[in-house]
């Protein structure tokens, strides 16, 4: 376990903002093409679907609750989950592994409040969240797959941060992206996250086009996937974008 934020690399200015611009469904695809299939984690919402994320992953693992643990709920000096509220950094995501358990939250808005004061880009979690009208007025990024009243105590101890983690079915390593749209989280090996960014802002530029020609009436074949006509159809289209903007 580490208190710090670990990032093995971080992106470039202009990577993280084609991120910020990139749907998760086009991330997954050229995740898949790089060998990585299980990228998406599935069943999640989004409480603020009108903010997008971009962060890197500040993990937190929590185990089923036993009673003889309880002695450490509150106590913000030895429980896992106030210290890790307590290390978040700049652009860090808080995800959360509840083991897709969902009969009590992981988090409430209060300790969600201070993940932004402190900079934290959002927060992700395979199990549920209690006060969840007050995250929907709160300006930050948060994914879940329930909501639920009850404090976490009830099921949930936490025994671990910034160790690798399994949220909702998939492996997060501490300083993975994190991205998140409308639709959902993806979570990018660390070690593509630059050269994913450039490449799937290219593909939605490309899908755009295709997008456009396909609503003016024209055949999939030859369109989608492009043919080289299409390919340089779209290359003209882009050229004369570029000298017009």
């Amino acid at each position: 376990m580490r208190t710090t934020s670990q990032r093995p690399v971080t992106l470039t200015p202009e990577a993280h903002r084609k991120l910020g611009a990139v749907s998760t469904a086009t991330l997954t695809a050229q995740l898949q093409k790089r060998g990585f299939r299980n990228t998406f984690l599935a069943g999640l919402t989004p409480l603020r679907p009108d903010l997008r994320l971009v962060g890197y992953a500040f993990t937190l693992r929590y185990v089923p609750a036993r009673e003889d643990l309880a002695d450490e709920l509150y106590d913000n000096t030895k429980n896992i989950q106030r210290i890790a509220v307590e290390s978040v950094n700049a652009d860090d995501v808080l995800v959360i592994d509840a083991r897709g358990e969902v009969g009590a939250a992981t988090l409430g808005n209060i300790l969600a409040t201070r993940l932004k004061a402190r900079g934290a880009a959002g927060l992700v979690t395979d199990g549920a969240l209690r006060d969840t009208p007050g995250y929907r007025e709160l300006d930050f990024p948060s994914y879940v797959k329930a909501a639920h009243a009850a404090t976490s105590f009830l099921i949930h101890h936490p025994v671990d941060m910034n160790v690798p983690i399994g949220c909702a079915g998939v492996l997060v390593m501490p300083g993975d992206v994190i991205v998140g749209d409308g639709e959902g989280v993806a979570a990018i090996p660390a070690q593509v996250a630059e050269e994913v960014a450039h490449a799937a802002y290219e593909q939605e530029r490309m899908e755009e086009f295709i997008q456009w020609t396909v609503a003016a009436g024209a055949s999939i074949l030859g369109v989608y996937p492009p043919n080289e006509q299409t390919k340089a159809e779209y290359a003209e289209w882009r050229r004369q974008g570029e000298s017009t903007g």
